[in-house]
């Protein structure tokens, strides 16, 4: 699924709602089997019609949950499991469907990225001091948190609202430069407020 404005990140929940004729063939025929399917960013400023107009690096998600209405459309819970490399297109009608290959994260240093990471839960809270509308204890669930691509996911999903900004986390494969980042967009959304 082609979306312009929404990125599927590892381990978080995308709300969608599905009312396009193509989507609701590729969401009947993803429940009929493994109910999984992927999301890409539409490329800035793509023609929605033209067949690869999306960012080549997206998320496959697991259907959560998935509520029908009367008129074919439906509401429905994503989870981002992994990311994804997009290859060619194997069709086009009724929906797109690409080869995929999983893109997986480095992380050659596990104490910087630790240490970035704590860093990270820093300017969270720090956020959420200065009035950043936050879920209770949050935070707190943060500091918690000893997996710093886990931690990198997470933040990026509650965090960041730009969708650019999210695509760009997703295409870092280094879990470190990822953390880092974050730093830079959650310091230049600190200095917003």
């Amino acid at each position: 699924m082609v979306l312009p404005n929404a990125v599927l990140v590892p381990n978080a929940l995308l709300p969608l709602h599905i009312f396009e004729t193509q989507y609701r063939e590729m969401l009947r025929w993803c429940l009929e089997r493994d109910r999984l399917f992927c999301i890409a960013l539409r490329m800035p400023g793509a023609d929605p019609a033209e067949p690869a107009n999306f960012l080549p690096i997206g998320g496959i998600g697991l259907v959560r949950a998935c509520v029908g209405a009367e008129d074919g459309t439906s509401n429905l819970i994503l989870q981002g499991l992994v990311r994804v490399k997009f290859g060619s297109l194997v069709q086009d009608e009724p929906f797109r469907m690409a080869q995929i290959t999983e893109y997986a994260s480095d992380c050659p240093n596990l104490v910087e990225a630790e240490a970035l990471g704590v860093k990270v839960v820093e300017i969270c809270g720090r956020l959420h001091e200065e009035g950043r509308e936050l879920p209770p204890a949050l935070v707190e669930k943060l500091r918690q948190v000893t997996n710093p691509e886990l931690l990198a996911d997470i933040v990026t999903q509650t965090f960041l609202r730009e969708p650019t900004q999210q695509q760009r986390l997703l295409e870092e494969v280094s879990v470190s430069g990822r953390l880092r980042l974050l730093i830079r967009y959650l310091q230049a959304e600190s200095v917003k407020r």
